[in-house]
């Protein structure tokens, strides 16, 4: 019933009301009114609530179609060798596989003959979404935290390889080449540059012949270029320089070592250094574009929880 119908029948009844009575059934008559405006806000209330249930589960279905699709033209682009694609199809995948399963148990909550247990695994699963999700959080804050060059000077610079297309440096490789031309040729004398990285597949010759090549092109002297060309991983990338550097026959010994790499790239790269047991100056090399950049943060964070699980 309305209020207003509720009224109605309130002010027929006061109408036929006596004197004595009148004031008080009008006092008991809004009381009555406000309990059912109330009541009916509080239906109202709890409908829009059950409607919002509904379309936050439609939203979610919506999400994995989306993440579902999105995963197949990423495998697609993948095969074709589009730049970043394998990054954006482990995400998309990701987010696919968390909406379905969510989805997957909310439905056997209500079809299942225990849905207790199944309750309880379903909140199992969405706590331990939430703990990636704010480790993850916390990963890019750090990783966020060392994206920048840092101040002194360095003895040595080390450019750390990534990845080629056939002899061509990519546009990540060629960001990091440009950082190491800027900053050792605005010093007073002339640092030596290692270039690391092995022969991948899909290139035909080592990145570090290609950033050597791309070096010389623009005016580095060969004698100051020296090659580390055996290198996979990062890990190997610093490593095997290293050595490089303990094997050089210099006077000096106490150099300043910096490496050159991507913004999203130095905190691990750093950290790698320091357990190897090289204190390092970071140099800080702009990734090409935004979509790269977001793709490359994700990579990042999951190649350290990788590092630290298994390495």
């Amino acid at each position: 019933m309305s209020c207003k119908e509720a009224f109605g029948r309130r002010s027929t009844r006061l109408s036929n009301a006596r004197y004595p009575y009148d004031t008080m059934s009008l006092y008991y008559s809004a009381a009555w009114i406000r309990i059912q405006s109330r009541r009916n806000r509080f239906v109202e209330t709890t409908t829009g609530a059950v409607r919002i249930g509904k379309k936050g589960r439609s939203f979610v279905l919506l999400v994995a179609y989306a993440s579902s699709m999105g995963s197949l033209i990423c495998f697609v682009l993948m095969l074709l060798n589009y730049p970043g694609m394998n990054i954006a199809f482990f995400i998309a995948l990701s987010f696919s596989f968390a909406t379905c399963t969510h989805l997957m148990l909310h439905r056997l909550r209500e079809k299942s003959g225990n849905p207790k247990l199944v309750k309880f695994i379903h909140r199992c699963f969405l706590a331990l979404v939430t703990l990636f999700a704010i480790y993850f959080s916390l990963l890019q804050l750090l990783i966020l935290s060392a994206a920048r060059t840092d101040d002194g000077e360095a003895d040595i610079v080390i450019i750390l390889g990534a990845g080629l297309y056939g002899e061509t440096p990519s546009k990540v490789l060629v960001s990091r080449l440009d950082a190491a031309l800027e900053y050792s040729l605005d010093k007073e004398a002339m640092p030596i540059i290692i270039v690391s990285g092995g022969q991948g597949s899909g290139e035909t010759i080592s990145e570090a012949e290609a950033m050597s090549r791309y070096l010389r092109q623009r005016g580095i002297s060969e004698a100051s270029i020296w090659k580390e060309d055996a290198s996979t991983s990062t890990l190997e990338n610093l490593a095997f320089s290293f050595s490089l550097i303990d094997e050089m026959d210099m006077e000096e010994k106490n150099l300043k070592i910096a490496i050159v790499t991507n913004e999203f790239h130095l905190y691990r790269s750093k950290h790698i250094a320091s357990t190897l047991g090289y204190d390092v100056i970071g140099v800080s090399a702009k990734t090409p574009n935004v979509y790269l950049r977001v793709l490359y943060h994700f990579r990042e964070a999951i190649a350290i929880i990788w590092q630290f699980l298994f390495k």
